[in-house]
């Protein structure tokens, strides 16, 4: 039972005993006292004055009075009009600390006994992961960590979208202009090297597009039968362009027929889209190692794109579809607020709807998981909501476990960025961008003199990924988000490398103190605690609480705020109390042990979102 419940199980107590009414302990409202009043914990005592019929102020002074007799770890209080500002016993927060500061479990909570499945990244192969695939994957990765911590079994798995037009149109770019290159041969990271050919596709494409404008115009006759909205030409030929790839375009006719060979196994078209997906695994994994991320299971959409139909056809039967006279089938969902939505064209193929559906009851079958979670983009916001309604509506036994993860779209202080342009920035180019940042930003302070050139690389490498990964995660995911490399370095702000440096600077006193042969096991004598220690203590009081308001919400920024604040409450600690050298033993011991804890929490809580602590700074 963690401080609150204590408290409003005493409260409860206290009101049954001093006014006869029976209330539920979730009702007592208690939450940490303002900054600006005295006390640590504040109860509502508006709320009881109706059944004790008497004013808050007395409540509150009875209340507080009988608390400070009847229960221990309360010091004293005082009563602010309905508020009761309870202070805990000094006591209490050192037993905290030597209770704890040797377990390395600090912060886990207990099993839950329940299987989560998280999907993130879910690629595509015609491309390398960018800036708006590590916000995916981070987001996915860390809440993967917290949800571990929180006490789930997590499986993490990926959907890697490895066939369609767009593979088609870099394996078509490839064959036309190629002309035999390998990333091998070029030198290039295999998924970058897929990626250049599908910007040269679309640049290709806009030649030919720009070319069979011309010719249009000169025709008025076919212009106008063309364009029978009679729309301005600039607004026509942006309306027209997708009509265009289907109808007229020699490079999207070409690209269409390698589509339906790869459908019908051409084996040299098979061949080929093997041979380029190979590449783009092969940079993928390296962008992942790179990252720290890593997947229990792949799936592949090469192999799940027919999925679903049979359950379409089961749910036809039992009344949840219906098919219209062109035989497609469609669900009606407007008893909860949505509209009608296909599910099967009227030619029998699967549409991305049916796909999802069956892969849902796939992963159903291999995982048995009970609570699912889809990492993707806000743009997909309606997508899942006629998903879960549609997994509702045909029973699926973990359909109430469903939940998306909705993110907002990552720019650059320059604004959007376009893959078919070739505009978007390459997730490794970034990881290099800050990294060479923090090298920047670490030799002009000069902190890492004495050590070996590998080992001033691997501190920086821990201090860039720090800087991109906390950046990223501290935002809450349903905003929008600018993601500036300089300001995420900076060693003084709200980023990761001001978190990384308290650590060190703990760990490191902790080490010299252990050095001496210093037990810190032992407990210590210590009872004055200074306003700096005790603000620290309580901050990490919270982190159980961080994690599982984390894991319920889905949210790593609440890790990512966690440690900010313990960051900066050890830094002023640090600043206010001597450690090593502190004359009385007793304080000594107890802010080494303090120091200690912090240390821990510190790193436990960065692991969660993937980032590793280095030694020096």
């Amino acid at each position: 039972m963690n401080l609150i419940s204590t408290i409003q199980t005493s409260v409860a107590s206290a009101v049954k005993e001093l006014y006869g009414v029976e209330i539920a302990e979730s009702d007592v409202v208690c939450s940490a006292t303002r900054k600006e009043f005295e006390g640590d914990l504040t109860v509502t005592v508006f709320n009881f004055a109706k059944a004790a019929r008497k004013s808050p102020p007395q409540i509150g002074a009875e209340l507080g009075a009988f608390l400070t007799e009847n229960v221990p770890m309360i010091a004293q209080f005082n009563v602010i009009q309905g508020f009761l500002n309870l202070t805990i016993d000094n006591s209490f927060w050192i037993n905290f600390i030597s209770e704890n500061v040797d377990n390395q479990q600090f912060g886990n909570l207990p099993s839950k006994e329940t299987r989560v499945m998280i999907e993130y990244s879910s690629p595509n192969t015609n491309k390398p992961l960018h800036l708006g695939h590590i916000r995916n994957i981070l987001l996915g990765w860390s809440c993967s960590r917290i949800l571990e911590a929180a006490g789930y079994e997590v499986v993490r798995t990926k959907v890697v979208n490895d066939r369609g037009i767009a593979i088609c149109k870099s394996m078509l770019a490839w064959q036309f202009w190629g002309d035999g290159k390998t990333p091998n041969t070029e030198g290039v990271k295999g998924d970058h090297f897929v990626g250049d050919y599908y910007v040269l596709f679309e640049k290709k494409f806009k030649e030919e597009y720009a070319a069979w404008q011309a010719d249009i115009l000169k025709d008025e006759e076919i212009f106008a039968h063309l364009n029978k909205k009679a729309l301005p030409a600039d607004e026509f030929f942006k309306e027209f362009k997708n009509d265009y790839f289907n109808k007229h375009s020699k490079l999207g006719a070409q690209a269409r027929e390698l589509l339906l060979k790869w459908e019908a196994n051409d084996a040299e078209t098979r061949q080929l889209w093997t041979m380029m997906n190979g590449w783009v695994y092969e940079g993928f994994n390296e962008t992942y190692k790179n990252l720290g991320v890593r997947f229990d299971k792949i799936y592949y959409e090469s192999n799940s794109y027919l999925l679903g139909k049979d359950i379409i056809e089961e749910g036809l039967k039992r009344g949840v579809f219906y098919q219209k006279p062109d035989s497609s089938v469609w669900i009606d969902l407007t008893d909860v607020k949505l509209d009608h939505k296909l599910v099967l064209r009227s030619d029998g193929t699967s549409v991305y709807m049916t796909q999802d559906i069956g892969m849902a009851r796939l992963r159903e079958e291999e995982f048995a998981a009970r609570k699912v979670i889809y990492v993707v983009a806000d743009e997909q916001n309606y997508h899942f909501q006629v998903l879960f309604e549609i997994l509702k509506k045909i029973g699926e036994p973990y359909a109430d476990g469903l939940f998306h993860l909705s993110y907002g779209m990552v720019e650059l202080p320059s604004g959007k960025m376009k893959s078919r342009e070739g505009t978007v920035v390459d997730a490794d180019d970034l990881m290099a961008e800050v990294n060479n940042e923090a090298k920047n930003e670490t030799e002009s302070r000069g902190t890492l003199e004495g050590l070996s050139g590998a080992e001033k690389t691997e501190v920086i490498r821990r201090i860039g990924l720090a800087a991109m990964k906390y950046h990223i995660v501290k935002v809450n995911p349903k905003k929008r988000m600018v993601f500036d490399p300089k300001e995420s370095v900076d060693f003084e702000g709200h980023t990761g490398p001001y978190i990384q440096y308290p650590f060190v600077r703990s760990s490191g006193i902790v080490a010299e103190a252990k050095r001496t042969g210093l037990n810190l096991t032992i407990k210590s004598n210590y009872a004055e605690l200074k306003p700096s220690e005790k603000d620290l203590i309580q901050k990490l009081y919270e982190y159980p609480k961080a994690i599982d308001d984390a894991a319920t919400n889905y949210d790593p920024s609440v890790i990512a705020l966690f440690s900010y604040e313990l960051a900066k409450a050890y830094n002023r600690f640090w600043h206010e109390c001597k450690i090593l050298k502190e004359e009385n033993t007793d304080a000594r011991l107890f802010r080494l042990q303090l120091s200690q804890m912090t240390a821990h929490t510190l790193q436990h809580s960065m692991d969660l979102l993937g980032i590793e602590m280095p030694e020096r700074m």
